[in-house]
């Protein structure tokens, strides 16, 4: 009997809306540990989460039956619902639209987590906005500046 064999690693990023500062240190653990049961409820591995008050960063193990984009959709529209619920923000929490996802080969996992995980010691150096577009430029993904994140400059 013949199986399906994949080594599929992306690493996500999206923004809350309007790049607003709204993902407080009191309560991200409990919203990453929402997220990654979420990835896991469907069916894909978590491998790092973290992020800064205005973005995240996730890499995930994908299987190649999952649909990213369906992925995403329900990690932003599940944890939008789960912080409003929570009423962790005083003010109206949102995802902003769209999202970077970036593979990797096993090879890179290690370094890929570490970044990750690094999130807030990274952001003392370099702005989300550098960040963002120096790996749309590594990846060698074409873009257009007004298609990105709102930008708080």
């Amino acid at each position: 009997m013949s199986g399906t064999f994949s080594q599929i690693y992306i690493q996500v990023v999206f923004a809350v809306k309007g790049r607003d500062s709204l993902i407080h240190s009191s309560w991200e653990e409990e919203l990453y540990k929402y997220i990654s049961g979420i990835v896991k409820n469907k069916e894909q591995k978590m491998l790092a989460i973290n992020g800064m008050s205005d973005h995240i960063h996730f890499l995930i193990g994908m299987k190649p039956s999952c649909c990213l984009s369906d992925l995403i959709r329900e990690v932003k529209k599940s944890s939008n619902d789960f912080i409003r619920e929570k009423k962790f923000s005083k003010f109206k929490f949102q995802w902003q639209e769209g999202y970077g996802a970036f593979s990797y080969s096993h090879s890179s996992l290690d370094n890929v987590i570490g970044y990750i995980m690094n999130q807030k010691e990274h952001h003392k150096k370099q702005t989300f906005k550098d960040e963002y577009i120096l790996f749309l430029k590594k990846f060698e993904i074409e873009f257009k500046n007004e298609y990105l994140f709102e930008w708080i400059e």
